[in-house]
């Protein structure tokens, strides 16, 4: 079968997830598209080894939230709000790199809702789809912090937290 064919019987997946925030969150954090776990568990950042809430959870000085429940009490507790650049795309698996075929999350609701102060993108593929289809539409410029993918493994915990510290200034 040609790659033509191949391409043909792939299909967009629909972000299943809504985004977190209300109209007192101040920094929106925006991934590119939810893991197939994330997807599984319906809710972002839900593969183990992701450090998102690790980070997050000592960026507030907290416990590290564990379930669904808590981890959305914990973000809008402390005025984050969280949501992903893509609502569709064909993605294979959870590679980043196979994403194609982008339709945007339509960011402007949240921003037109809540005092965001800042964004920022968790690691290069949603800071760079941000950039392509978000950023000159909403007038608004994005910080790229560094992933907290397991895939970016390079990146200690200790290390993640010195970047993505900078978060926790715009929530004091």
């Amino acid at each position: 079968m040609n790659q033509h064919n191949e391409r043909e019987k792939e299909h967009p997946v629909v972000h299943p997830i809504p985004p977190v925030y209300r109209a007192d969150s101040r920094i929106l954090v925006l991934g590119s598209f939810p893991s197939v776990k994330s997807r599984e568990t319906g809710f972002f950042y839900g593969h183990p080894q992701n450090r998102f809430w690790k980070v997050l959870a000592a960026v507030c000085r907290e416990k590290v939230p564990q379930t669904v429940a808590e981890k959305k009490e914990f973000l809008l507790r402390n005025h984050i709000a969280v949501w992903d650049v893509i609502a569709s795309c064909v993605i294979t698996g959870s590679s980043d790199a196979s994403i194609r075929d982008v339709i945007p999350n339509p960011l402007q609701d949240i921003l037109e809702c809540a005092d965001i102060r800042q964004i920022y993108c968790n690691g290069a593929t949603a800071w760079k789809y941000y950039r392509k289809y978000q950023e000159k539409q909403l007038k608004r410029e994005a910080i790229r912090l560094p992933s907290t993918s397991p895939a970016n493994a390079a990146w200690s915990v200790e290390r993640l937290l010195g970047e993505w510290s900078q978060c926790g200034k715009e929530l004091e």
